[in-house]
This record gives structure tokens, C-alpha cells and sequence, in this order.
């Protein structure tokens, strides 16, 4: 497998591959991969002939007071998972290479961005779709691959592709779960083993509304809180929200095309998870 730092290295390999006919895959990460990254890497060799890993922690997406500093990092770890994946390209670039000191330039997708994650972290998706933009850029896929556990980031930057029409297949994978239902995450490892199973909480709550037989969106909310707490009594809840699959736009009867969407902290870890509700 190759590794690749630099920006001008990646685009020249990339040209090449298109000079040869090669289809190129890609799968953008911060690191510290775990079974849900590698399940991207594996579908994203699917449909394509090389498959490029980026690694970075995208300074850009974080608020100050967010962990960006205590964000895992395992790059040597990280290299072998992919290779063991059948990944054919690590993508490592450092923060001063992404965004050089007289950077200046934003992307940013406006309506999908302000509700959900994008109102508790003003700013975020503009980091996240700035990244993901240059990552393109660099890159040239044909192909980009990305899960579902970020629900509103796979909608942000599908939106993005649209609108600044790249040329790239977008696929969002279903999110990859632990065997008690828990959406994998790097944060995971920041519980204790007496913390951990209450962390299913927010599994226990999508599956909860996926099989009521109630229609308004309040009285599932009530529900889901209830279940919650009842779970992890000192989990702090950000947001439940029901809205629309493709337009991210809220909802108050349940439909076929309903995501239900939410924001939880357990013992300090902040979580996010959804689920299609029909």
C-alpha cells in the first residue's frame, strides 16, 4: 500500500490513474479507524478499481471548546487496518499542508447546515464541506464513500456534489454497529467498562420509535426521553429530531420517509445516531 503526504504527490498519482483508466474510490477519514471506517474502504472497493484513504483531523470542524487536541490518533494502527482492508492508498497530509497561512477560501452549503448538528455547532459543516471540497480537489474520485452514522454530513455533502457539480457517485453506507446496537465511533473508547452499556441508550431509543406504532413525532419524542433517562439518568440529550430523508426538514407524522435523528452525552462523550424509521 502506498502512503502519500503531500498534496502535489496525490494529485500527480491520481492523474495517473485516470491516464491508465482507473477508477478511484474515496473514503475521507479523521483516523483512529475502527470496523464502520473499514466497512467504507471495503465497499468503496467495490466500486472502483483503487481506493484512497484520507487520514486527517480536520482542525476547521472544531469549535475551541471541542476535544480536537485530545482527538485519537493511531496512524500506524490506522495503516495496517486499511492495508488490511484493501484500501491501496493512505492519504496523510498535515494541517499546514491542507491549510497553508494565507488560506482564505470557504465552502459552505447554506439550509442543510442550520438545524441538527449545524445549529449546536455553528460553523462545523462549513469545516466539514471546506475539507471535503479540497479533498476532492486533490483527490479527482470517481467515487466517495461515506456512512450513515453521520446522517447530516452524507445530506450536506451530497447537496455540495450537487450544487458545484462534481462528477463523483456519492454511496452512504449503513451505519456499523457493535453487537448491543451502539453506532461504532472513535469516542467509544473515552467510556469505562462500568460507563459503556450505558451508552446503548440511544440504540435502545431509535429502536423504540422504529417500532411504535405512533404517528406524531411529540409523543415519540416523550418516549424516547423517557427511555433514554431511563437507561442513563445523567445522559444529557442535545436534540431529538424527526425530519424528512433527503431534505433534512422537520416533520410531525411519521412516513416512509422519516430519519429520526439525535444528540446524546453520555458521561461527558457526546453522541450522535439516527435511524430510518419505516
Amino acid at each position: 500500500m502506498q502512503i502519500i503526504r503531500t498534496i502535489k504527490k496525490m494529485q500527480s498519482v491520481s492523474r495517473q490513474l485516470a491516464a491508465e483508466g482507473k477508477t478511484i474510490g474515496l473514503v475521507p477519514t479523521m483516523g483512529f479507524l475502527h470496523d464502520g471506517h473499514l466497512s467504507l474502504i471495503k465497499r468503496a472497493k467495490k466500486a472502483s478499481d483503487v481506493v484512497v484513504t484520507s487520514i486527517f483531523v480536520n482542525p476547521t470542524q472544531f469549535a475551541p471548546h471541542e476535544d480536537l487536541d485530545k482527538y485519537p490518533r493511531d496512524e500506524k494502527g490506522d495503516i495496517q487496518k486499511i492495508a488490511q482492508a484493501g484500501g491501496d492508498i493512505a492519504f496523510i497530509p498535515t494541517a499546514d499542508e491542507m491549510y497553508p497561512d494565507d488560506f482564505q477560501t470557504h465552502v459552505e452549503v447554506a439550509e442543510k447546515t442550520l438545524t441538527l448538528e449545524g445549529k449546536i455547532r455553528p460553523g462545523h459543516f462549513r469545516g466539514v464541506t471546506t475539507v471535503v471540497a479540497k479533498l476532492f480537489n486533490i483527490v479527482r474520485p470517481d467515487v466517495a464513500v461515506f456512512g450513515m452514522k453521520d446522517y447530516q454530513q452524507a445530506m450536506v455533502l451530497k447537496q455540495m456534489v450537487n450544487d458545484l457539480d462534481y462528477p463523483i457517485k456519492m454511496i452512504i453506507a449503513p451505519t456499523k454497529r457493535e453487537k448491543d446496537g451502539l453506532a461504532m465511533s472513535s469516542r467509544n473508547k473515552y467510556f469505562s467498562s462500568e460507563q459503556r452499556p450505558q451508552a446503548v441508550c440511544l440504540y435502545k431509543a431509535l429502536i423504540l420509535a422504529k417500532n411504535s406504532k405512533i404517528k406524531d413525532v411529540r409523543e415519540i419524542d416523550s418516549l424516547m426521553r423517557d427511555e433514554i433517562l431511563h437507561i442513563c439518568p445523567s445522559a444529557v440529550i442535545d436534540y431529538i429530531a424527526f425530519t424528512d430523508l433527503e431534505t433534512l426538514k422537520p416533520v410531525e407524522k411519521i412516513s416512509p420517509d422519516t430519519v429520526c435523528s439525535l444528540a446524546v452525552s453520555v458521561y461527558a462523550v457526546r453522541l450522535i445516531d439516527n435511524m430510518k424509521l419505516k
